[in-house]
């Protein structure tokens, strides 16, 4: 017998279309879901150091967030890959 996916739910996370252009953040500041995931799962940071380095998140945030990352993983993957060929775009411009 196969058993339906239960989906979960992010009381974290805010992911409006009319908010911060649409890209899912945490909810009560514009800290956005791709950053904690840039941080954590790219640079290496662990979600403790990363509650030190920016104070007003906290660790379910962080958590919350990266569980959101697991559940939208192409969206938030789609994101970063965006994220950094504007970067680099822009720096070719400098």
């Amino acid at each position: 017998m196969t058993q339906a996916a239960i989906k979960t739910l992010h009381p974290h996370i805010d992911a409006r279309a009319d908010y911060c252009g649409g890209h899912p953040i945490i909810t009560g500041t514009k800290f956005p879901v791709h950053s904690v995931v840039n941080y954590v799962l790219r640079q290496g940071l662990s979600p403790e150091e990363l509650v030190k380095e920016f104070s007003h998140l906290t660790l379910a945030q962080v958590y919350d967030a990266l569980s959101y990352y697991y559940d939208h993983k192409e969206e938030i993957d789609r994101e970063l890959d965006e994220s950094t060929e504007d970067k680099l775009r822009a720096a070719k411009h400098i």
